[in-house]
Protein backbone atom coordinates (compact mmCIF):
# COMPACT_ATOMS: atom_id res chain seq x y z
CA UNK A 1 0.00 0.00 0.00
CA UNK A 2 1.82 3.68 -0.50
CA UNK A 3 2.32 5.67 1.77
CA UNK A 4 0.92 9.07 2.96
CA UNK A 5 3.48 11.25 1.98
CA UNK A 6 3.67 9.50 -1.91
CA UNK A 7 0.09 9.39 -2.07
CA UNK A 8 0.36 13.04 -1.24
CA UNK A 9 2.88 14.30 -3.50
CA UNK A 10 1.23 12.23 -6.17
CA UNK A 11 -1.99 14.53 -5.60
CA UNK A 12 0.28 18.20 -5.82
CA UNK A 13 1.52 16.83 -9.01
CA UNK A 14 -2.14 16.02 -10.22
CA UNK A 15 -2.98 19.76 -8.93
CA UNK A 16 0.08 21.32 -11.08
CA UNK A 17 -0.81 19.46 -14.01
CA UNK A 18 -4.53 20.65 -13.63
CA UNK A 19 -2.74 23.98 -13.57
CA UNK A 20 -0.65 24.07 -16.31
CA UNK A 21 -3.71 22.59 -17.84
CA UNK A 22 -5.62 25.38 -16.87
CA UNK A 23 -3.03 28.03 -18.29
CA UNK A 24 -2.62 26.32 -21.93
CA UNK A 25 -6.53 26.03 -21.94
CA UNK A 26 -7.17 29.65 -21.19
CA UNK A 27 -4.60 31.14 -23.49
CA UNK A 28 -6.00 28.87 -26.01
CA UNK A 29 -9.80 29.96 -25.73
CA UNK A 30 -8.11 33.64 -25.59
CA UNK A 31 -6.09 33.05 -29.09
CA UNK A 32 -9.85 31.61 -30.19
CA UNK A 33 -11.85 33.71 -29.03
CA UNK A 34 -9.82 36.60 -30.57
CA UNK A 35 -9.90 34.95 -33.47
CA UNK A 36 -13.49 35.06 -33.98
CA UNK A 37 -13.97 38.62 -32.69
CA UNK A 38 -11.35 40.22 -34.87
CA UNK A 39 -13.99 41.59 -37.02
CA UNK A 40 -15.61 43.27 -34.61
CA UNK A 41 -12.51 44.27 -32.70
CA UNK A 42 -11.63 45.63 -35.64
CA UNK A 43 -15.21 47.10 -36.06
CA UNK A 44 -15.12 48.80 -32.53
CA UNK A 45 -11.50 50.15 -33.25
CA UNK A 46 -12.76 51.80 -36.44
CA UNK A 47 -15.82 53.49 -34.43
CA UNK A 48 -13.38 54.87 -31.83
CA UNK A 49 -11.46 56.00 -34.40
CA UNK A 50 -13.98 57.51 -36.48
CA UNK A 51 -14.97 59.74 -33.78
CA UNK A 52 -11.71 61.01 -32.96
CA UNK A 53 -11.11 61.62 -36.98
CA UNK A 54 -14.76 63.86 -36.89
CA UNK A 55 -13.26 65.75 -33.92
CA UNK A 56 -10.27 66.87 -35.37
CA UNK A 57 -12.05 67.69 -39.02
CA UNK A 58 -14.67 69.85 -37.33
CA UNK A 59 -11.65 71.75 -35.09
CA UNK A 60 -9.65 72.23 -38.13
CA UNK A 61 -12.12 73.42 -40.58
CA UNK A 62 -13.05 75.89 -38.21
CA UNK A 63 -9.27 77.01 -37.36
CA UNK A 64 -8.47 76.96 -41.01
CA UNK A 65 -11.02 79.64 -41.59
CA UNK A 66 -8.93 81.99 -39.62
CA UNK A 67 -5.89 80.98 -39.58
CA UNK A 68 -3.32 79.31 -42.00
CA UNK A 69 -2.39 75.43 -42.24
CA UNK A 70 0.84 75.91 -40.59
CA UNK A 71 -0.29 77.55 -37.27
CA UNK A 72 -3.47 75.01 -36.94
CA UNK A 73 -0.83 72.58 -37.42
CA UNK A 74 1.20 73.62 -34.81
CA UNK A 75 -0.97 74.96 -32.23
CA UNK A 76 -3.34 71.45 -32.74
CA UNK A 77 -0.49 69.11 -33.15
CA UNK A 78 -2.40 67.81 -36.13
CA UNK A 79 -0.08 66.37 -39.17
CA UNK A 80 -1.71 68.52 -42.28
CA UNK A 81 -0.53 68.48 -45.86
CA UNK A 82 -1.55 70.16 -48.97
CA UNK A 83 -0.66 67.49 -51.67
CA UNK A 84 -3.16 64.67 -52.47
CA UNK A 85 -1.12 61.65 -50.80
CA UNK A 86 -0.29 58.82 -53.29
CA UNK A 87 -2.44 55.95 -53.34
CA UNK A 88 -0.85 52.82 -51.47
CA UNK A 89 -1.00 49.27 -51.14
CA UNK A 90 -1.38 49.07 -47.45
CA UNK A 91 -4.43 50.19 -45.51
CA UNK A 92 -6.99 49.85 -48.04
CA UNK A 93 -9.49 48.45 -45.78
CA UNK A 94 -8.75 50.60 -43.29
CA UNK A 95 -9.47 53.72 -45.61
CA UNK A 96 -12.65 52.30 -46.69
CA UNK A 97 -14.38 51.56 -43.35
CA UNK A 98 -13.23 55.35 -41.75
CA UNK A 99 -14.89 56.55 -44.72
CA UNK A 100 -17.76 54.63 -44.41
CA UNK A 101 -17.60 55.87 -40.59
CA UNK A 102 -17.01 59.73 -41.45
CA UNK A 103 -20.15 59.76 -43.74
CA UNK A 104 -22.28 58.11 -40.91
CA UNK A 105 -20.69 60.43 -38.09
CA UNK A 106 -20.53 63.48 -39.91
CA UNK A 107 -23.74 63.37 -42.12
CA UNK A 108 -21.02 63.56 -45.52
CA UNK A 109 -18.69 62.21 -46.81
CA UNK A 110 -14.60 63.09 -46.84
CA UNK A 111 -12.30 61.28 -49.02
CA UNK A 112 -9.86 59.12 -47.71
CA UNK A 113 -6.97 57.66 -48.82
CA UNK A 114 -4.08 55.19 -47.46
CA UNK A 115 -0.83 56.25 -48.48
CA UNK A 116 3.13 55.96 -46.74
CA UNK A 117 1.62 53.66 -44.07
CA UNK A 118 -1.36 56.17 -42.57
CA UNK A 119 -4.29 57.59 -43.45
CA UNK A 120 -4.82 61.01 -45.56
CA UNK A 121 -8.36 62.11 -44.80
CA UNK A 122 -9.37 65.60 -46.88
CA UNK A 123 -10.27 68.96 -45.24
CA UNK A 124 -12.40 71.13 -46.42
CA UNK A 125 -10.94 74.49 -46.71
CA UNK A 126 -11.58 77.94 -47.99
CA UNK A 127 -8.69 78.14 -49.89
CA UNK A 128 -7.16 75.12 -51.20
CA UNK A 129 -7.92 71.60 -50.19
CA UNK A 130 -5.48 70.24 -47.08
CA UNK A 131 -5.43 66.47 -46.04
CA UNK A 132 -5.06 64.89 -42.53
CA UNK A 133 -3.12 62.61 -41.91
CA UNK A 134 -4.52 59.82 -39.22
CA UNK A 135 -2.25 56.09 -38.49
CA UNK A 136 -3.52 52.80 -39.35
CA UNK A 137 -4.81 51.26 -36.53
CA UNK A 138 -2.91 48.03 -35.13
CA UNK A 139 -4.46 45.22 -34.25
CA UNK A 140 -5.00 44.95 -30.16
CA UNK A 141 -3.16 41.86 -29.03
CA UNK A 142 -1.87 42.45 -25.77
CA UNK A 143 -3.26 43.51 -23.25
CA UNK A 144 -6.71 41.69 -23.76
CA UNK A 145 -10.02 43.12 -24.75
CA UNK A 146 -11.95 43.17 -21.80
CA UNK A 147 -14.50 41.03 -23.46
CA UNK A 148 -11.82 38.70 -24.95
CA UNK A 149 -11.04 38.08 -21.24
CA UNK A 150 -14.25 37.57 -19.65
CA UNK A 151 -15.00 34.92 -22.42
CA UNK A 152 -11.83 33.16 -22.37
CA UNK A 153 -12.03 32.92 -18.74
CA UNK A 154 -14.92 31.04 -18.47
CA UNK A 155 -14.28 28.73 -21.71
CA UNK A 156 -11.42 27.63 -20.05
CA UNK A 157 -13.20 27.31 -16.48
CA UNK A 158 -15.75 25.60 -18.12
CA UNK A 159 -13.22 23.21 -19.83
CA UNK A 160 -10.64 22.57 -17.21
CA UNK A 161 -14.09 21.39 -15.46
CA UNK A 162 -15.41 19.27 -18.01
CA UNK A 163 -11.68 17.45 -17.61
CA UNK A 164 -11.63 17.21 -13.95
CA UNK A 165 -15.02 15.80 -13.35
CA UNK A 166 -14.10 13.42 -16.74
CA UNK A 167 -10.40 12.18 -15.32
CA UNK A 168 -11.64 12.49 -11.54
CA UNK A 169 -15.12 11.57 -11.31
CA UNK A 170 -16.65 9.42 -14.18
CA UNK A 171 -13.48 7.51 -15.14
CA UNK A 172 -12.92 6.14 -11.78
CA UNK A 173 -16.53 5.36 -11.48
CA UNK A 174 -17.20 3.86 -14.79
CA UNK A 175 -14.15 1.65 -13.64
CA UNK A 176 -15.69 0.79 -10.42
CA UNK A 177 -19.04 0.10 -12.96
CA UNK A 178 -17.10 -2.22 -14.96
CA UNK A 179 -15.73 -3.90 -11.92
CA UNK A 180 -19.04 -4.37 -9.94
CA UNK A 181 -20.38 -5.74 -13.26
CA UNK A 182 -17.76 -8.70 -13.17
CA UNK A 183 -18.22 -9.04 -9.55
CA UNK A 184 -21.80 -10.05 -10.41
CA UNK A 185 -20.72 -12.47 -13.47
CA UNK A 186 -18.52 -14.63 -9.90
CA UNK A 187 -15.40 -12.76 -11.88
CA UNK A 188 -12.63 -11.98 -9.99
CA UNK A 189 -11.79 -7.89 -10.92
CA UNK A 190 -8.60 -6.54 -9.77
CA UNK A 191 -8.11 -3.89 -7.16
CA UNK A 192 -8.99 -0.44 -8.66
CA UNK A 193 -6.58 2.43 -8.14
CA UNK A 194 -7.48 4.90 -5.40
CA UNK A 195 -7.38 7.93 -7.45
CA UNK A 196 -10.18 11.00 -8.28
CA UNK A 197 -11.81 12.76 -5.62
CA UNK A 198 -12.03 12.27 -2.09
CA UNK A 199 -14.91 10.64 -2.01
CA UNK A 200 -14.58 8.56 -5.31
CA UNK A 201 -10.99 7.11 -3.08
CA UNK A 202 -13.11 6.67 -0.21
CA UNK A 203 -16.05 4.52 -2.17
CA UNK A 204 -12.78 3.18 -3.91
CA UNK A 205 -11.06 2.02 -0.92
CA UNK A 206 -14.32 0.23 0.31
CA UNK A 207 -14.77 -1.52 -2.84
CA UNK A 208 -10.87 -2.66 -2.58
CA UNK A 209 -11.59 -3.76 1.20
CA UNK A 210 -15.29 -5.21 -0.35
CA UNK A 211 -12.70 -7.45 -3.05
CA UNK A 212 -10.37 -8.75 -0.29
CA UNK A 213 -12.80 -9.44 2.18
CA UNK A 214 -14.65 -11.47 -0.90
CA UNK A 215 -11.42 -13.15 -1.74
CA UNK A 216 -10.62 -14.13 2.20
CA UNK A 217 -14.13 -15.41 2.80
CA UNK A 218 -13.45 -17.89 -0.57
CA UNK A 219 -10.68 -18.82 0.52
CA UNK A 220 -11.27 -19.66 4.14
CA UNK A 221 -14.19 -21.29 2.53
CA UNK A 222 -12.35 -23.45 0.47
CA UNK A 223 -9.70 -24.62 3.40
CA UNK A 224 -12.88 -25.06 5.43
CA UNK A 225 -15.00 -27.31 3.04
CA UNK A 226 -11.30 -29.47 2.32
CA UNK A 227 -10.58 -29.57 5.91
CA UNK A 228 -13.85 -30.43 7.66
CA UNK A 229 -14.07 -33.23 5.05
CA UNK A 230 -10.86 -34.34 5.94
CA UNK A 231 -11.29 -34.59 9.55
CA UNK A 232 -14.51 -36.10 9.78
CA UNK A 233 -13.29 -39.00 7.56
CA UNK A 234 -10.99 -40.59 10.32
CA UNK A 235 -13.80 -40.31 13.32
CA UNK A 236 -16.55 -41.79 10.48
CA UNK A 237 -14.45 -44.74 9.20
CA UNK A 238 -13.53 -45.68 12.61
CA UNK A 239 -17.24 -45.73 13.81
CA UNK A 240 -18.13 -47.99 10.59
CA UNK A 241 -15.63 -50.58 10.96
CA UNK A 242 -16.78 -50.64 15.15
CA UNK A 243 -20.45 -50.99 14.10
CA UNK A 244 -19.36 -53.65 11.27
CA UNK A 245 -17.47 -55.52 13.62
CA UNK A 246 -20.53 -55.47 16.00
CA UNK A 247 -22.62 -56.96 13.22
CA UNK A 248 -20.99 -60.50 14.11
CA UNK A 249 -20.87 -60.25 17.92
CA UNK A 250 -21.71 -57.89 20.90
CA UNK A 251 -19.36 -54.71 21.30
CA UNK A 252 -16.83 -54.81 24.21
CA UNK A 253 -17.34 -52.28 26.73
CA UNK A 254 -14.25 -50.92 25.40
CA UNK A 255 -15.29 -50.73 21.82
CA UNK A 256 -17.93 -49.28 22.84
CA UNK A 257 -15.69 -46.70 24.59
CA UNK A 258 -13.79 -46.16 21.96
CA UNK A 259 -16.86 -45.39 20.10
CA UNK A 260 -18.70 -43.29 22.06
CA UNK A 261 -14.96 -41.24 21.55
CA UNK A 262 -15.49 -41.11 17.67
CA UNK A 263 -18.55 -39.40 18.20
CA UNK A 264 -17.43 -37.19 20.69
CA UNK A 265 -14.42 -36.36 18.52
CA UNK A 266 -17.20 -35.79 15.44
CA UNK A 267 -19.52 -33.82 18.11
CA UNK A 268 -16.74 -31.34 18.64
CA UNK A 269 -15.66 -30.68 14.93
CA UNK A 270 -18.74 -30.15 13.50
CA UNK A 271 -19.45 -27.81 16.53
CA UNK A 272 -16.18 -25.69 16.29
CA UNK A 273 -16.76 -25.70 12.81
CA UNK A 274 -20.15 -24.85 12.99
CA UNK A 275 -18.75 -21.46 15.43
CA UNK A 276 -16.13 -20.74 12.78
CA UNK A 277 -18.25 -20.62 9.77
CA UNK A 278 -21.10 -18.48 11.46
CA UNK A 279 -18.81 -16.21 13.49
CA UNK A 280 -20.30 -14.20 16.94
CA UNK A 281 -20.26 -10.61 15.21
CA UNK A 282 -24.08 -10.86 15.74
CA UNK A 283 -23.80 -11.69 19.55
CA UNK A 284 -24.94 -8.14 21.16
CA UNK A 285 -22.33 -6.77 23.32
CA UNK A 286 -22.93 -6.86 27.02
CA UNK A 287 -21.39 -5.23 30.47
CA UNK A 288 -19.50 -8.29 31.67
CA UNK A 289 -17.76 -8.88 35.11
CA UNK A 290 -14.51 -10.49 33.72
CA UNK A 291 -13.09 -12.03 36.67
CA UNK A 292 -16.20 -13.84 37.24
CA UNK A 293 -16.97 -15.04 33.98
CA UNK A 294 -13.38 -16.31 33.65
CA UNK A 295 -13.56 -18.25 36.94
CA UNK A 296 -16.49 -20.00 36.06
CA UNK A 297 -14.81 -21.02 32.29
CA UNK A 298 -11.71 -21.97 34.46
CA UNK A 299 -14.33 -24.19 36.42
CA UNK A 300 -15.87 -25.80 33.58
CA UNK A 301 -12.60 -26.51 31.94
CA UNK A 302 -12.16 -29.77 33.99
CA UNK A 303 -8.37 -28.54 34.41
CA UNK A 304 -6.62 -29.54 37.70
CA UNK A 305 -3.30 -27.71 38.55
CA UNK A 306 -4.96 -24.33 37.13
CA UNK A 307 -4.44 -21.17 39.14
CA UNK A 308 -5.98 -18.06 38.48
CA UNK A 309 -5.04 -14.43 38.89
CA UNK A 310 -7.79 -12.14 38.24
CA UNK A 311 -7.44 -8.62 38.32
CA UNK A 312 -11.26 -6.99 38.84
CA UNK A 313 -12.31 -5.49 35.59
CA UNK A 314 -15.78 -4.82 33.89
CA UNK A 315 -16.25 -4.29 30.38
CA UNK A 316 -18.45 -4.44 27.61
CA UNK A 317 -17.86 -7.87 25.36
CA UNK A 318 -19.78 -10.75 23.43
CA UNK A 319 -19.72 -13.14 26.50
CA UNK A 320 -20.21 -16.28 24.98
CA UNK A 321 -17.99 -15.56 22.03
CA UNK A 322 -15.20 -14.67 24.63
CA UNK A 323 -15.61 -17.91 26.66
CA UNK A 324 -15.30 -19.88 23.54
CA UNK A 325 -12.67 -18.43 22.90
CA UNK A 326 -11.12 -18.89 26.27
CA UNK A 327 -12.19 -22.23 26.45
CA UNK A 328 -9.87 -23.13 23.17
CA UNK A 329 -6.87 -21.59 24.80
CA UNK A 330 -7.53 -23.83 27.94
CA UNK A 331 -7.85 -26.49 26.13
CA UNK A 332 -5.00 -25.83 23.57
CA UNK A 333 -2.60 -25.71 26.84
CA UNK A 334 -4.24 -28.96 28.43
CA UNK A 335 -3.06 -31.22 25.09
CA UNK A 336 0.00 -29.43 24.56
CA UNK A 337 1.43 -28.01 27.27
CA UNK A 338 2.13 -28.94 30.87
CA UNK A 339 0.55 -28.55 34.56
CA UNK A 340 0.94 -26.17 36.46
CA UNK A 341 -1.62 -24.47 34.66
CA UNK A 342 -2.74 -20.46 35.16
CA UNK A 343 -5.23 -18.30 33.87
CA UNK A 344 -5.07 -14.50 34.25
CA UNK A 345 -6.68 -11.23 33.90
CA UNK A 346 -4.87 -8.23 33.80
CA UNK A 347 -5.97 -4.39 32.65
CA UNK A 348 -4.22 -3.34 28.59
CA UNK A 349 -4.43 0.20 27.04
CA UNK A 350 -6.57 2.55 29.02
CA UNK A 351 -9.85 0.39 29.41
CA UNK A 352 -8.92 -2.95 27.70
CA UNK A 353 -8.22 -6.30 29.09
CA UNK A 354 -5.77 -8.86 28.52
CA UNK A 355 -6.75 -12.74 29.23
CA UNK A 356 -3.82 -15.23 29.14
CA UNK A 357 -3.34 -18.79 29.71
CA UNK A 358 0.35 -20.36 31.11
CA UNK A 359 1.83 -23.36 31.37
CA UNK A 360 4.96 -25.14 31.24
CA UNK A 361 5.17 -26.97 28.23
CA UNK A 362 7.38 -26.10 25.48
CA UNK A 363 4.99 -24.38 23.60
CA UNK A 364 4.49 -22.97 19.88
CA UNK A 365 7.78 -22.06 17.99
CA UNK A 366 7.84 -18.91 16.89
CA UNK A 367 8.72 -19.94 13.05
CA UNK A 368 5.33 -21.95 13.38
CA UNK A 369 3.37 -18.97 15.18
CA UNK A 370 1.40 -17.71 11.76
CA UNK A 371 0.77 -20.85 10.52
CA UNK A 372 -1.12 -21.70 13.96
CA UNK A 373 -3.09 -18.85 13.64
CA UNK A 374 -4.76 -20.49 10.27
CA UNK A 375 -8.27 -22.35 10.35
CA UNK A 376 -7.68 -25.98 10.00
CA UNK A 377 -3.54 -25.90 10.71
CA UNK A 378 -2.66 -28.66 12.78
CA UNK A 379 1.37 -27.89 13.98
CA UNK A 380 0.55 -31.90 15.59
CA UNK A 381 -0.91 -33.74 11.99
CA UNK A 382 -1.03 -36.71 14.44
CA UNK A 383 -3.97 -35.03 16.47
CA UNK A 384 -6.34 -34.98 13.61
CA UNK A 385 -8.28 -37.80 14.07
CA UNK A 386 -9.17 -36.93 17.73
CA UNK A 387 -11.42 -34.19 17.34
CA UNK A 388 -9.27 -31.50 16.89
CA UNK A 389 -9.54 -29.40 13.95
CA UNK A 390 -7.27 -26.33 14.03
CA UNK A 391 -10.29 -24.33 14.70
CA UNK A 392 -9.00 -23.18 18.26
CA UNK A 393 -6.73 -20.67 17.74
CA UNK A 394 -8.10 -19.39 14.60
CA UNK A 395 -11.77 -19.02 16.60
CA UNK A 396 -9.65 -17.39 19.61
CA UNK A 397 -8.39 -14.46 17.00
CA UNK A 398 -11.30 -14.19 15.38
CA UNK A 399 -12.70 -12.98 18.87
CA UNK A 400 -9.83 -11.26 19.27
CA UNK A 401 -10.07 -9.16 16.49
CA UNK A 402 -13.82 -8.54 16.98
CA UNK A 403 -12.96 -6.91 20.04
CA UNK A 404 -10.27 -4.62 18.77
CA UNK A 405 -7.18 -6.53 19.54
CA UNK A 406 -5.00 -9.65 18.92
CA UNK A 407 -3.56 -12.99 19.88
CA UNK A 408 -0.34 -12.93 21.48
CA UNK A 409 2.35 -15.13 22.97
CA UNK A 410 5.52 -15.15 24.82
CA UNK A 411 7.80 -17.22 26.71
CA UNK A 412 8.29 -15.63 30.63
CA UNK A 413 12.13 -15.88 31.59
CA UNK A 414 10.99 -18.52 34.21
CA UNK A 415 9.91 -21.23 31.57
CA UNK A 416 7.30 -22.44 29.93
CA UNK A 417 4.48 -20.45 27.34
CA UNK A 418 1.86 -17.76 27.79
CA UNK A 419 -0.41 -17.93 25.15
CA UNK A 420 -3.37 -14.90 25.49
CA UNK A 421 -5.68 -12.33 24.19
CA UNK A 422 -6.17 -9.03 24.41
CA UNK A 423 -9.21 -6.27 23.41
CA UNK A 424 -10.96 -3.68 24.23
CA UNK A 425 -14.60 -2.90 25.65
CA UNK A 426 -17.40 -2.63 23.03
CA UNK A 427 -18.94 0.34 24.84
CA UNK A 428 -19.11 2.21 21.64
CA UNK A 429 -21.40 -0.58 19.91
CA UNK A 430 -23.47 0.10 22.57
CA UNK A 431 -26.74 2.78 22.78
CA UNK A 432 -28.43 3.96 25.01
CA UNK A 433 -31.73 3.29 23.21
CA UNK A 434 -31.34 -0.52 22.69
CA UNK A 435 -33.27 -2.60 25.50
CA UNK A 436 -32.16 -5.50 26.81
CA UNK A 437 -33.64 -8.31 24.63
CA UNK A 438 -34.52 -12.18 25.93
CA UNK A 439 -31.14 -13.58 24.88
CA UNK A 440 -29.57 -11.23 27.09
CA UNK A 441 -31.63 -12.02 30.29
CA UNK A 442 -30.96 -15.60 29.38
CA UNK A 443 -26.95 -14.85 29.49
CA UNK A 444 -27.47 -13.29 32.98
CA UNK A 445 -28.82 -16.03 34.28
CA UNK A 446 -26.31 -18.20 32.88
CA UNK A 447 -23.30 -16.06 33.72
CA UNK A 448 -22.59 -14.24 37.21
CA UNK A 449 -21.70 -10.60 37.27
CA UNK A 450 -23.48 -9.68 33.67
CA UNK A 451 -25.43 -6.24 33.56
CA UNK A 452 -27.40 -5.36 30.97
CA UNK A 453 -27.90 -1.64 29.73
Amino acid sequence: MPSRSAAGSRRWLRVLAYGAGGLGLWLLSLLLVQTLLSRRLARSQMVQLGSEVAFSLRLGELALESYPMESVAELSGLELAEDHPPAGDRGGAEAEALHAELCSQLGFCREVVAAGGSLWVEVVSPFESIWLAVAIPDPRRWPPDPLSLILSLGAAGLALSTLVLSLEVQRPLRQLENSLQQLGTSQDPEPLPERGTRAVRQITRRFNGLLEHLRLDRQERATMLAGIGHDLNSPITRLRLRLHLAEGQPMSTAESTKAQGDLDALERITSQFIAFARGDAEEQPVRVDLAALLAEVAGQSGLSNLSLDLKPLQAWVRPIALTRAVGNLLSNAAHHGHPPYQLSLQPWDAGGFAIAVSDAGEGIPEALWHQALQPFRRLDEARGGDGHCGLGLAIAQRVALEHGGELFHHRPGQGGFTLGLRGRSLSDLVTSSRSPDRSHSDQQDRMNGVEHP
